[in-house]
């Protein structure tokens, strides 16, 4: 490993040309979406304005960001065997990733903090066991893979000493029909790796909770909040919050039982900013605020609400009719609408 951060520390000093994200308009995020019978990944402002939408092959998912070039990795949504490199500048696809033979993608992806390292959050096709693909991204050739530490990798985080943070979401599936094999069985966890790939720490949830999937990540500092999808009992209402500080127990943040009841056992994204975290289920149409301690503030309904991302002002969610709302203790407040379907995420730059 060590060889290999010296190649890479090595191609990113080399001072080869840039085009930063300034002459790509300088987007806050990035977002798929659909329009009309064709798909794209959009680049979007603070204020709600696509800057650039750049066609995509099948739906999309999540997208990461290079923190130094204008290039997005576009992933499929799972399980999928694309990842597109887009330049978003000229346009174009510059690259177009496939897992190994019997990998199939996860949705889900980040880069090292220079940009020299892109990694993947993948599944073995049979059995689901987790892998993280690593890539270099001058060429966007595949130089490894890390064990995730569990069954059916999602979201990751890094974190800002480069320790990686995976939600496993604990669910074997069936290669062709996405079909769940193990849910009596299933246990998910929250997997901490170093920046060389050795797990380093594991939560996960008490017993009576382990058809709860982890899903989806935010960070607040070293603190990382989890969304979470129930597997289980629809009648019983369950926490869709989770937190956990790396070297302590993971605690959950349930709100009244009626509004977990409007949650419909399904978060769909999460994301933390100004001392507030968001949670949203797209088939409950909520958006419910927390304090950054996990107490509930306030519940906001708008239908199809799943993105949802920190801005430079606070949060911002997207929708399926669409709109892009600013998100307030107080309410969602519309910032712009677009004669588009927002997919799952909204995926800020920062």
């Amino acid at each position: 490993m060590a060889t290999r951060r010296g190649f890479l520390a090595g191609m990113m000093a080399a001072g080869l040309p840039r085009i930063g994200w300034a002459a790509a308009g300088s987007p806050d995020f990035l977002a798929a979406a659909k329009a009309g019978e064709a798909y794209e990944l959009h680049g979007l402002t603070a204020a709600g304005d696509s800057l650039f939408a750049i066609p995509l092959p099948a739906r999309g998912h999540a997208a990461a960001a290079h923190p130094v070039r204008a290039e997005a990795v576009a992933f499929a949504r799972r399980p999928g065997t694309f990842a597109l490199v887009i330049d978003c500048v000229a346009g174009t696809v510059k690259a177009r990733l496939t897992p190994p033979e019997g990998r199939q993608f996860n949705g889900h992806g980040v880069f090292t903090a220079e940009g020299g390292l892109l990694m993947t959050s993948e599944v073995v096709a049979e059995g689901s066991l987790g892998r993280i693909g690593l890539w270099e991204t001058e060429t966007y050739t595949r130089i490894g893979e890390w064990d995730s530490g569990g069954i059916g990798p999602h979201d990751m985080k890094r974190l800002a000493d480069g320790r990686l943070v995976v939600a496993n979401g604990g669910i074997e599936t069936d290669p062709k029909d996405r079909s769940k094999l193990n849910i009596a069985t299933m246990r998910p966890n929250l997997t901490l790796l170093s920046p060389e790939g050795a797990v380093l720490e594991q939560a996960v949830l008490e017993e009576d909770l382990h058809t709860n999937s982890i899903r989806h990540l935010a960070l607040m500092g070293n603190r990382v909040a989890f969304a979470m999808q129930w597997e289980g009992d629809p009648a019983e209402p369950v926490p869709q919050l989770g937190l956990w500080q790396p070297g302590q127990a993971p605690w959950l943040c349930p709100p009244g039982e009626a509004e977990a009841f409007a949650m419909k056992g399904y978060a769909g994204s999460i994301a933390a900013a100004q001392g507030l975290v968001a949670l949203t289920s797209p088939p409950g149409g909520v958006l419910m605020v927390f304090d950054a301690a996990g107490a509930p503030l306030a519940v906001h309904r708008r239908a199809d609400l799943s993105g949802v991302a920190p801005g430079p002002e606070g949060l911002v969610a997207t929708d399926g009719q669409g709109g892009i709302w600013a998100v307030e203790p107080e309410g969602l407040r519309l910032l712009a609408r677009h004669n588009l379907s927002w997919d799952n995420h909204l995926v800020a730059l920062a």
